[in-house]
């Protein structure tokens, strides 16, 4: 049997154990409109879109206190998983196995250990290049704060950009126009941002976007990404003190610190992740994570799915 072939059956056979009512379940089914990846990317990708947007806005209501913040953030992240699976469930009819909540505990916390780590070793680099300067202690409270708005903010992004758009665009372009695709629209769309700079949300795009984008390739799961992503997020701000991708939300962290020097060493005001440094370590795992994938088979060509279509 051809690479191509044993693609095509492993794939025909995931969905078919993945139908919702295949197996005496709800019996759910996708309606008709919805039968197409081109119809169900745009309406899915654009609804968590608007999740994302929801939230976004509730936090910035409940940013008033730490714990306010921090329950915001949490909540609306749980918020938006409901809606999600809700939405798959009607769009799909299927389960959302990308969200098996048995690999929710063990990813998640991989994910957030490794997240920190990662940006732990970026903004070393930073720091030895004379980039990277620390005033003294931050506030615990905002650390808090952090965490908050980073717990909605990695949800709903991995939902929208992982979950909806590189998930489904891989039905129809195959795993490496998926990768490539929903890097380019995930780092674009970070040009919204107050201090954004197109170098910032091309390096967004290299280092998060495929990253992330290869993560659930080899793990067919949305929680190490969300870990990870999290993880990230709030060591960027929550613990050394710098900016998160542009934005003027600025918390603070347990440090308080600056970024200083030319953008390409660090990331002048779009923080650490417009530094080379952030692109270098980022490439690691990318790289790690794309050799699992196809170790595991998990490479889908474009003739594959074609294939197990018919």
């Amino acid at each position: 049997m051809s690479s191509t072939q044993q693609q095509s059956a492993t794939l025909q056979s995931a969905r078919d154990a993945d139908r919702i009512g295949s197996n005496g379940d709800s019996g759910s089914r996708a309606p008709r409109w919805a039968g197409s990846a081109w119809v169900r990317l745009p309406v899915l990708f654009v609804l968590m879109l608007a999740v994302d947007a929801i939230a976004s806005g509730i936090n910035s209501a409940a940013d008033g206190t730490p714990l306010t913040a921090l329950i915001a953030g949490v909540a609306t992240g749980g918020l938006a998983l409901v809606a999600y699976v809700r939405l798959v469930r009607y769009l799909e009819g299927r389960r959302t196995l990308e969200l098996a909540p048995e690999r929710a505990r063990r990813e998640l916390g991989r994910g957030i250990g490794f997240g920190v780590g990662l940006f732990a070793v970026t903004i070393a680099l930073v720091a030895l290049s004379g980039s990277y300067h620390v005033h003294g202690w931050g506030s615990f409270g905002g650390a808090l704060t952090s965490l908050g708005l980073m717990s909605s903010a990695a949800v709903t992004e991995e939902l929208a950009f992982r979950g909806a758009l590189f998930r489904i665009l891989e039905e129809k372009a195959g795993t490496w126009g998926a990768l490539v695709a929903s890097g380019l629209v995930f780092g674009g769309l970070h040009l919204i941002n107050p201090n954004a700079t197109v170098w910032g949300a091309l390096a967004i795009a290299i280092e998060a976007g495929l990253m992330f984008g290869a993560i659930y390739a080899a793990t067919r799961s949305l929680w190490l990404a969300i870990g990870l992503h999290l993880g990230w997020n709030v060591a960027e701000e929550g613990i050394f003190g710098t900016a998160v991708s542009g934005s003027d939300s600025h918390t603070g962290g347990l440090l308080h610190a600056s970024v200083s020097g030319p953008q390409i060493l660090s990331g002048g005001s779009f923080g650490p992740e417009a530094s080379i440094f952030a692109i270098a370590v980022c490439a690691v795992p990318t790289v790690l994570f794309l050799l699992l994938a196809k170790r595991r088979n998990r490479i889908h060509t474009r003739a594959a799915l074609a294939a197990a279509a018919r």
